[in-house]
Formats: structure tokens, C-alpha cells, sequence
């Protein structure tokens, strides 16, 4: 009989048997199979980059945030399914943001071509002082965008934007306010000219 050459060094006999033994088991010394292997290099490289968003970078957000968020969407979906529209309800609206984020874009679309951008008035009045020509609680402000002042050039948003839109910018025009300010009545209001150049 002849003895059996060794394998060279770079093949790999995985019908070989490792010299331990535990319990009696033998085992084979085997590689482990490639897709084993790619899975686990995968992970590693998924467990160092969320790591470093969340960590290192702080990019993410962190667990009371998401809590927070959370949170606001669930009163936000509460409050949207409410069947009446009162000032409590509007006043919590403008506590939440995110019906203050959705009232700030349909703003930003709608409202600021005559409001400005900032509230300050231009065309239309401003939005952020004490001052209303027609009523500063809640229900009055949901009112005017709601059926507009035509005789004032405001036109009727309600129709446009429907009720749910119209309660969010006006969630988003509270969100200026407090609960209980004082609220002074104005006669008119007198757009800002801009300067002659």
C-alpha cells in the first residue's frame, strides 16, 4: 500500500476530522458556506453604519424623540377625527406639531402671497400682534379662512382647501399665541406701501 501524499497547502481536505472531541462528537473540518459567510459580513457592515448614524454621528434620532413624535402623531390623528371644531380643540391643534407643520405649508402656499411669509402683513393683515379686524378667538380665525372676507379681499379658502386643511393653518396662525392673550378689535387694516425707490 502506498501512503497518500498530503494536500498541498493551499487545498483544504474538508472530509478531515478535527482532533477534539466533546461528548463523544467528532467533527468535520469543514468551511462554512459562502452565502453563511456573506450574510455575516453584511451584518458587520449594517451594525458599523448604524452604529455611526445613531452614535457617532447622532443623525438619528433617539428614543424619547421618536416617543415625542410618536406621541403627536396619535393626538394629531385624535384630534383630526374629532367631530366638532371648538377653541380647546384648536388650541391643542396649535400645540401639536404636527398639525402646526402641516398648517405652515398649506400656509406657505395659500396665505403668504397677502400675509407675508413671516405673518407681518402686507396686503392682507398681520397675523402675529393682538390686532383682528374680525374676531381672534380659535372659531372666529377658523371662520374668516374658512368663508373668507370678500368685501376684504379675502377669498373663501374653505371650499379650496376643505375644513381638515383650513383647522391646520389655523393650528399653525395659534401657534403665535397664547391661550388667553389679550385680543384687541381694529377697524381696518392698512396695507404696508413699500417705499419709493
Amino acid at each position: 500500500m502506498t501512503p497518500t501524499p498530503p494536500n498541498p497547502p493551499d487545498q483544504h481536505d474538508e472530509n478531515a476530522i478535527r482532533p477534539h472531541v466533546y461528548d463523544g462528537i467528532q467533527e468535520y473540518d469543514k468551511r462554512l458556506p459562502n452565502w453563511w459567510l456573506f450574510t455575516l459580513y453584511v451584518t458587520i457592515v449594517f451594525w458599523v453604519g448604524y452604529w455611526a448614524y445613531y452614535e457617532w454621528f447622532r443623525a438619528g434620532p433617539d428614543g424619547p424623540q421618536e416617543v415625542t413624535a410618536a406621541i403627536a402623531r396619535i393626538e394629531a390623528a385624535r384630534l383630526a377625527a374629532a367631530p366638532a371644531v371648538d377653541d380647546a380643540s384648536l388650541w391643542k391643534m396649535s400645540q401639536n406639531a404636527v398639525f402646526v407643520e402641516a398648517g405652515r405649508t398649506i400656509y406657505a402656499t395659500t396665505c403668504a402671497s397677502c400675509h407675508q411669509e413671516k405673518l407681518a402683513g402686507g396686503i392682507g393683515p398681520n397675523l402675529v400682534d393682538q390686532l383682528w379686524i374680525h374676531g381672534g378667538r380659535p372659531v372666529e380665525i377658523l371662520a374668516v379662512i374658512d368663508k373668507g372676507v370678500l368685501a376684504k379681499g379675502m377669498p373663501a379658502w374653505g371650499p379650496v382647501i376643505g375644513p381638515k386643511k383650513a383647522a391646520e393653518v389655523t393650528a399653525f396662525l395659534l401657534s403665535f399665541h397664547r391661550e388667553g392673550e389679550p385680543i384687541q378689535k381694529q377697524d381696518a387694516w392698512v396695507p404696508i406701501v413699500p417705499a419709493p425707490k
